[in-house]
């Protein structure tokens, strides 16, 4: 018999995962945007590239005059230009480093999202191992056997098609279950909690027809 944690547990485990993540990435995390964003690596390099060179106020300012006057003609930007936004006593230039409320509106670091991945593989991996339950197989075990089918073609068909519709709907409703069960549901926006509500109440539904219906 197949020894878990206890729930509370893997409460807290959850929890502080969710916790350290945000404290020092400041951002929220899921595991389909972070497999999705890895997935498109160049782009998203691309995109890195670009937002550090706006990272700090003053160049994302000199952009947006430059841009202006580029538009609009000179004599528009040039108020602007001119425009002293400091509060007595502020250096005339303000120091080259990322501004944090910018920060906060750029996406994680794509090596976050890698390191995030990774960890999620290793510890499945390093939990397996240290309970000797680790073992390499090409089906999903008895159960799924049993519940859905034993036969190998129909078995790798049918995760294929769950799989594509995992995620496809992770798509529709902008995250999974990492993404708006943990972190949405932990700050109380409206859309994960109704997102949680539905994606485990059809969990519920589908595994209540397989085990006592079908």
């Amino acid at each position: 018999m197949t020894e878990y944690w206890p729930w509370w547990a893997g409460a807290a485990g959850l929890a502080l995962t969710t916790i350290n993540y945000a404290v020092t990435t400041d951002r929220s995390f899921g595991v389909s945007g972070a497999w999705d964003r890895v997935l498109h690596w160049r782009a998203e390099r691309r995109v890195e590239r670009v937002n550090a060179q706006f990272a700090d106020e003053r160049v994302l300012t000199e952009a947006l005059v430059a841009a202006t006057a580029d538009q609009f003609g000179a004599g528009s930007a040039a108020p602007a230009l001119h425009l002293d936004t400091r509060t007595p006593g502020q250096d005339a230039r303000p120091p080259a480093a990322a501004s944090s409320s910018l920060a906060r509106l750029l996406p994680a670091p794509l090596v976050s999202q890698v390191a995030l991945l990774l960890a999620v593989f290793v510890g499945g991996w390093v939990a397996a191992v240290t309970t000797g339950r680790f073992q390499l197989r090409l089906d999903m075990g008895d159960a799924f056997g049993q519940i859905v089918t034993d036969k190998p073609i129909a078995m790798i068909g049918t995760l294929f098609v769950g799989g594509v519709l995992v995620g496809f709907g992770t798509r529709l409703a902008g995250g999974c279950s990492s993404g708006h069960g943990l972190n949405g549901c932990g700050r109380l926006q409206p859309v994960s909690i109704v997102a949680t509500a539905v994606f485990f109440g059809t969990g519920v539904l589908v595994s209540f027809l397989l085990w006592k219906v079908i």
